[in-house]
């Protein structure tokens, strides 16, 4: 009897995503969607096979003339897109784009900023039906992604930590949204200075809470498990429509057998009982009152912001 590995007995279970800009990454462990945020661009812009792609984009960026800011704002997001597009030749599914950081409390911004890149994508011929916009789950993104999801751009609600930023999702019928394992697993870890067993980690149990509430309220919108710091982790998940997983993690799954059993079933109740709708108080009170939550947010916001800034200094150094 053939051995299959971890990695191929998971996507039994869960659809796997590449948590990752690397194309060979990509081409080797075969996922069904790709996601990309300004830390993992940064990665790929020192990667070898992007250089000749960068330089092309980074010189119809100069030949448009704009001001300076505006050109090196302008220069991410044309790269984001140039790379999205590469990743979307090489998986089936989506490739989800992350909305600058800085905009994360400004609705308008933030639905005008997917706009231009909806537009971007399909000047490079990959259709809205290829692409998840990436909004943080502030309460303004999540009203960005309400407009965006009924003109029929799909989004990615990414930095969610608390069961007010997944409800209020919920409610405003979003696409899909990425629940965060490593990161408040830190948080608790930074706390209690305790370590963790797979089924009582803080994290894989918040979004395992997700899960069950998908199921409660019949609500549409996917769980993509994310920001994971073991392969037990993402093992614990197991079941989770969908997990986005780093090229490390991938490694290990792919280079162990054993077998791995469904940790979640996804089934929405035969009766479904959705929780009444959050206004904006009761969202931000209750997001309030997770302080890892309110911590983790703030600090992942400030983090993309500064991958942005990093990535924008190296694009004004290449432009000379």
């Amino acid at each position: 009897m053939t051995s299959t590995s971890q990695l191929e007995q998971l996507k039994r279970h869960s659809l796997v995503v590449a948590d990752t800009g690397d194309l060979e990454a990509i081409r080797r462990y075969q996922p069904q969607d790709a996601t990309t945020n300004p830390s993992l661009l940064l990665k790929a812009f020192a990667l070898p096979g992007y250089q000749d792609l960068i330089d092309a984009e980074l010189a119809a960026v100069k030949a448009e003339g704009v001001d300076h800011d505006t050109r090196l704002a302008h220069a991410v997001d044309r790269l984001a897109v140039a790379i999205g597009s590469e990743i979307s030749r090489l998986v089936p599914g989506r490739v989800s784009t992350e909305v600058a950081a800085r905009l994360s409390f400004d609705t308008q911004a933030s639905i005008r900023k997917a706009h231009e890149l909806v537009d971007l994508y399909d000047r490079h011929g990959v259709g809205p039906e290829r692409v998840l916009i990436k909004l943080a789950s502030t309460w303004e993104g999540i009203r960005a992604a309400e407009v965006l999801e009924r003109e029929g751009i799909q989004c990615n609600l990414t930095l969610l930590f608390s069961e007010a930023q997944a409800q209020a999702c919920f409610d405003a019928g979003v696409f899909l949204i990425s629940p965060f394992v490593g990161r408040v697993t830190d948080w608790y870890k930074k706390e209690t200075g305790r370590d963790y067993a797979p089924d009582e980690d803080p994290g894989v149990q918040f979004v395992r809470g997700v899960c069950e509430r998908a199921n409660r309220g019949g609500y549409e919108t996917v769980v993509m498990g994310a920001s994971f710091r073991t392969t037990g982790q993402v093992l614990a998940l197991a079941g989770c429509p969908r997990l986005t997983i780093s090229p490390a993690l991938l490694e290990e799954l792919a280079a162990r057998d054993g077998e791995v059993a469904p940790k979640i079933a996804m089934q929405p109740a035969a009766d479904p009982a959705p929780t009444p709708p959050l206004g904006e108080a009761a969202f931000r009170w209750g997001h309030n009152q997770d302080a890892m939550a309110n911590d983790k947010l703030a600090e992942g916001i400030r983090r993309f912001h500064d991958d942005q800034a990093a990535l924008e200094t190296l694009i004004d150094e290449r432009l000379g």
